[in-house]
């Protein structure tokens, strides 16, 4: 069997109950060593075989699971994160399902909740923001013509940003072409829920300098939007002037 489990954005207690269960019984674990805390391999019993697969191809990671399965043994594959956010993980499950080897996965901790989390923010707050778009800036790896920067910034939600964070200028030119202002509020949360996280909140006209100003060039999530401001409507649910299905308005 092999487990897909979530590793959460950083912090070893920010996996889930049954993230460190199911580590804690694996007899192999392939973990995503440039991105998972290796704090959370202190989950894993002893003599458990352990594999970066930051040093490996997609075929060396099946062709260890295939091994592990054929010794009887449990394998977690160990993704920073939720799996399901820029995990790759489909194209292992498609690899896996012609060689008839059992999978599930378990989820966890996005590093946009742990940004939220950190920055104290919500990001849908009422008359704001309703919708949260994830997505990255186009680098090396393309992202669909329709799915451009500058095409998504016309809606002018929130938008967190995922391995953008060494793109930062054309990302700041390409929002703002689309839409943003250059004074919309954004922030760089480096590394959200570690040890040395750190959050620079800035313009979005910024980011770029900011973040070099900050040394950082790499595993930060970018947030962009007026949720950072200090303006929203009250929610509904719970206005004593609002009815719902368990209370009748007050006033």
């Amino acid at each position: 069997m092999i487990h897909f489990v979530g590793a959460g954005c950083g912090a070893p207690d920010l996996i889930t109950v049954r993230g460190a269960r199911l580590l804690s019984e694996a007899d192999v674990v392939i973990y995503a060593g440039s991105l998972v805390n290796p704090a959370l391999l202190d989950y894993c019993k002893e003599g458990c075989e352990i594999h970066d697969s930051a040093y490996m191809t997609l075929e060396e990671v099946i062709e260890t699971m295939k091994k592990a399965e054929s010794e009887g043994k449990t394998t977690v594959r160990l993704h920073t994160g939720d799996p399901s956010i820029y995990g790759a993980i489909r194209e292992q499950f498609d690899a896996l399902d012609p060689l008839g080897i059992s999978y599930d996965v378990c989820p966890g901790v996005s590093a946009f909740s742990g940004a939220a989390a950190s920055l104290k923010a919500e990001y849908t707050l009422p008359n704001v923001s309703q919708t949260v778009m994830i997505t990255r800036m186009e680098g090396r790896t393309p992202v669909p013509d329709k799915e451009k920067i500058r095409s998504l910034a016309q809606h002018q939600t929130t938008m967190c940003l995922f391995l953008s964070t060494g793109l930062l200028e054309g990302l700041q030119t390409e929002l703002m072409a689309g839409g943003y202002a250059p004074d919309t509020p954004a922030a760089i949360v480096y590394k959200a829920s570690w040890p040395e996280e750190k959050i620079v909140r800035c313009r979005l006209c910024e980011i770029a300098q900011k973040a070099t100003e900050n040394h950082i060039t790499k595993t930060a999530l970018i947030v962009v939007g007026y949720f950072l401001g200090d303006n929203y409507d009250r929610s509904k649910l719970y206005d004593p002037g609002f009815t719902t299905e368990f209370r009748e308005a007050t006033k």
